[in-house]
């Protein structure tokens, strides 16, 4: 991988000025410099210029100008290092195979009588194997240190898609516990103000009645929803308002009945005490089924089912005559009361089953008790 990017002003300013000082003091150790050598130490301080965006070009420049004059021999060699550390690897062996080539017919214009052609070939491409070696392993820390930058930068991007879908879930999990909440509250704070409507010959003594569940029934309605957002925030079992209990389940009949619903209950549990998670599963489920009753199929018996123990599953059952045998008007209703039922019940490790079947709506619901 081949990262490329603009290069800053104090990059310019290090390879040029390195290469010129280099350059400099390789002009200094001779004693035999002439017109070319001073033009190739222009013409290589021009080519560490061109290294800085194109480093193969200018390192193969240099390395031209390395055939000419030993001044170009800080250029060739920075270029090769520059061409290991910021291209592909096989372009930076052709320069570095490229600068050994020049290196070696620079002997023959200026042997170097201290060393024979064997030692100075050796040395050379010692010099530029250590240089692409070198150039290669800044290369890979570098990339190494971006992917491990980038991989940091898409892991706090993913961690504030995490906190988005959460935040997303938590809103979708208020609605759904609105919708259970209210709906049954507020279904029958509905009867009650249809009866006043249909009734309004009524005595005054029932109307005063019928006002008075409707006033309680609001209340009760705001409280709940209070205990609804208490619960999504906390986790504490103290914010769900305690554990369910069978009374729960019997308060909610009761309340159904005192509405004009006729409800038939079948089965018991065999504790008072619901574990929290499957009892207000179990509660919700029971709550759902009556309010789609009523809506639905009002003035006719539902029938309610209640089973189940530690170590056994947890069943929930209602069963009321369809839309379309009820004879009834039925009250609309968004359709998505049981869509979010069902993915409580799953997320509480149980199976939700709901349908028509000879004339008749069923619900039921099938709960893991732990012992």
């Amino acid at each position: 991988m081949t990262v490329r990017r603009k290069p800053r002003p104090v990059e310019v300013a290090s390879l040029v000025g390195g290469v010129a000082v280099l350059t400099a003091l390789s002009m200094w150790s001779r004693t035999d410099l002439g017109p070319l050598d001073f033009a190739v130490a222009a013409l290589c301080v021009a080519a560490a210029f061109v290294q800085v965006w194109r480093p193969v070009s200018g390192a193969l420049a240099a390395t031209v100008l390395a055939v000419l004059s030993p001044v170009a021999t800080p250029a060739a060699t920075v270029g090769a290092l520059q061409s290991a550390w910021r291209g592909r690897f096989h372009t930076a062996v052709a320069v570095a195979v490229a600068g050994i080539a020049a290196h070696l017919l620079q002997w023959v214009r200026h042997p170097n009588p201290a060393l024979g052609f064997g030692w100075w070939a050796l040395l050379v491409t010692v010099a530029y194997g250590a240089l692409l070696g070198w150039g290669a392993l800044a290369r890979s820390h570098r990339e190494l240190v971006w992917s491990l930058r980038e991989r940091a930068d898409r892991a706090e991007a993913e961690q504030g898609r995490r906190v988005a879908e959460a935040r997303a879930a938590e809103r979708r999990a208020l609605a759904r516990d609105m919708h259970d909440v209210l709906a049954n509250r507020l279904s029958l704070v509905a009867t009650y103000a249809g009866a006043l409507e249909f009734r309004p010959d009524a005595p005054p003594e029932k109307t005063a009645a019928a006002a008075g569940v409707i006033r309680e029934g609001v209340h009760q309605a705001l409280e709940e929803l209070r205990q609804v957002i208490g619960l999504l925030r906390l986790d504490d079992e103290a914010a769900a308002g305690g554990p369910v209990t069978a009374a729960d389940f019997a308060k909610l009949i009761e309340e159904s009945r005192a509405a004009g619903q006729t409800v038939e209950v079948h089965g018991a549990f065999e504790l008072e005490l619901l574990p929290p998670t499957i009892g207000r599963t179990a509660f919700r489920v029971l709550q759902e089924g009556l309010t789609n009753a009523r809506k639905h199929a009002a003035g006719e018996a539902v029938a309610v089912g209640m089973s189940g123990g530690p170590g056994t599953d947890l069943v929930i059952e209602t069963s009321n005559p369809a839309a379309a045998q009820a004879n009834t008007p039925t009250v609309p209703g968004s359709g998505l009361g049981l869509v979010g039922l069902t993915e409580r019940v799953r997320l509480a490790g149980g199976v939700l089953d709901h349908g028509s079947r000879d004339g008749r709506f069923e619900l039921r619901a099938r709960l893991p008790w732990p012992t």
